[in-house]
């Protein structure tokens, strides 16, 4: 079994929160989390209990609210459960923090090492007329350009870092090519960029194994002052949200440990 502090699993949520635009209250946290880890698949338990099966690769959770607390979590491999296996991944006390609207991205550093991340999504108003464009760079992968229309409106964008852009709404063709070149890797892909809406796009997966791909997220009611959290497709909150918190931890340390070789051994 490997034991994880709460520490090491949500230290970057935790200082990311303190300077994200506030939730409903300090008592909240608006948290989605996205799976950009190729080739794993786990099992999340909170308190004994199984909350997210068979979370998979590409899946980008609705954003919910979350009370601040701490809680005890057991990631399993796919299959196993606390009756059959010692969980490869266990917190005690996980603390989870308020104020904030975060998205947790389990991704691949541009090395292909497994990582965690947490980004503070931007609630902030935008102008009459405008939308907001985040990209992220969560992919094994060199720095790249992202175009709009054939032309550049991000250069240099380098993993696990991120880049926000406030601009007229409408729809945008985009792509993403090699850092100073022509040579695309993902796209083009038509975004509909709404007026007061975070359009949040997520490079993930690896390219030399050709595995790299996009995913969309959207937080909207952002053109004027928000009632209560701007949590895009919306979503009631409970103690399940841990699950997500716990996966996204969890993806990159399974991947380091080997445990998806374990996993096949165990199946074949």
């Amino acid at each position: 079994m490997r034991r994880i502090t709460t520490a090491a699993l949500v230290a970057g949520a935790t200082v990311t929160a303190l300077a994200a635009p506030a939730a409903a209250d300090d008592h909240e946290s608006a948290v989605s989390i996205l799976h950009g880890v190729p080739g794993l698949t786990v099992d999340v338990y909170v308190d004994g209990e199984e909350l997210l099966p068979d979370f998979e690769p590409g899946t980008l959770t609705d954003p919910m609210m979350l009370a601040a607390g701490t809680y005890d979590i057991a990631v399993y491999a796919d299959g196993d459960t606390p009756d059959s296996a010692e969980p490869a991944i266990s917190a005690e006390g996980l603390e989870v923090p308020g104020g904030a609207n975060l998205t947790l991205a389990a991704h691949l550093a541009e090395d292909g090492t497994p990582m965690l991340s947490a980004f503070a999504n931007d609630v902030s108003e935008t102008a009459a007329g405008d939308a907001r464009l985040t990209v992220r760079h969560a992919a094994a992968a060199p720095a790249v350009d992202v175009r709009a229309g054939g032309e550049p409106v991000i250069t240099g964008l380098t993993n696990p870092n991120e880049q926000v852009l406030d601009l007229p709404a409408g729809m945008v063709s985009a792509d993403v090519v090699l850092a100073g070149t022509e040579d695309v890797v993902l796209g083009p892909a038509d975004l509909d960029l709404g007026e007061g809406v975070n359009t949040i796009v997520y490079a993930w997966g690896s390219a030399e194994d050709g595995t790299l791909d996009l995913a969309v997220q959207t937080i909207d009611g952002l053109h004027s002052a928000p009632e209560g959290v701007p949590s895009g497709q919306g979503g009631l909150m409970d103690s399940s949200m841990l699950m997500v918190l716990a996966a996204a931890g969890a993806a990159g340390v399974l991947a380091a440990g080997g445990l998806v070789a374990r996993r096949a051994t165990q199946r074949g």
